[in-house]
């Protein structure tokens, strides 16, 4: 079932988002060669509860941390540790909270340090495509409008799509219907409405899009190795197209 939230719903879930916004911009200024993904989920724990709400990701589903912290060819769902992050790694960092019975999700894909030409055009085409499927996002239009897009641009730079992850609504619950896969064919899926939340989150490859998950059970890694970046924002659709919650 498809969700479509009132005025007073999407300020709530805007509530959320807020948040996360908030969280990333934190990690944005401390994140650099030497911390730990373990220290910088300490960090997002405590601001997210001193802003009233709940790490939106922690116990869901089992999982054990605040943040989804990601480094190098791992894709998403990497679990924070004691590793020390190293100049010249970029770093997926997502985020969820949950406050008033909604959540708010949002991903960056960060630099550590000084980063190779490489990475950061990877990390640049990644958030084109995540802007490129928000813009896509409007009445009238089909979710495979969304999915299209992000796979024409990856794809004319080089890089693989990773098909086994989705984007998804978002609400009362963190993962709802519908999905958005960053790959397929346009005037496909599900019709684009007012009052629609979505999270999408292109999750592209500077190599092949085949991943495997580690013995952890969470992490999903590149096949080939080379590195992924990542990222997302939640929106709502209004009648003029999207609006984005995390910004």
């Amino acid at each position: 079932m498809i969700h479509i939230r009132s005025a007073g719903e999407i300020k709530k879930i805007s509530k959320a988002c807020q948040i996360v916004k908030e969280t990333l911009e934190l990690v944005e200024q401390i994140i650099a060669p030497g911390i730990t993904a373990l220290e910088l989920d300490t960090i997002a724990e405590n601001f997210i509860r001193s802003k009233g709400a709940e790490p939106g990701f922690k116990g869901l589903y089992g999982y054990p941390a605040t943040l989804c912290i990601s480094v190098e060819d791992e894709v998403v769902h990497g679990i924070p540790n004691d590793r020390i992050l190293k100049d010249g790694e970029i770093v997926s960092v997502d985020v969820g909270s949950f406050i008033d019975g909604y959540y708010g999700d949002h991903a960056k894909t960060f630099s550590v340090g000084e980063v190779e030409l490489q990475k950061e055009l990877l990390k640049d085409v990644t958030h084109d495509c995540l802007m490129i499927a928000i813009e896509n996002a409007i009445p009238g239009n089909r979710i495979g409008d969304i999915s299209h897009a992000v796979q024409k641009k990856a794809e004319s730079h080089g890089y693989g799509v990773v098909r086994e992850l989705v984007g998804h609504g978002i609400g009362t619950k963190l993962h709802e219907e519908p999905q958005i896969p960053n790959y397929g064919s346009p005037n496909s899926g599900p019709k684009i409405v007012e009052g629609m939340c979505l999270a999408i989150e292109p999750m592209i490859n500077m190599g092949e899009p085949e991943v495997y998950t580690k013995k952890d059970g969470w992490t999903v890694c590149t096949k080939d190795g080379l590195p992924s970046a990542h990222f997302e924002h939640t929106i709502t659709i209004t009648e003029t197209g999207a609006k984005i919650l995390t910004i």
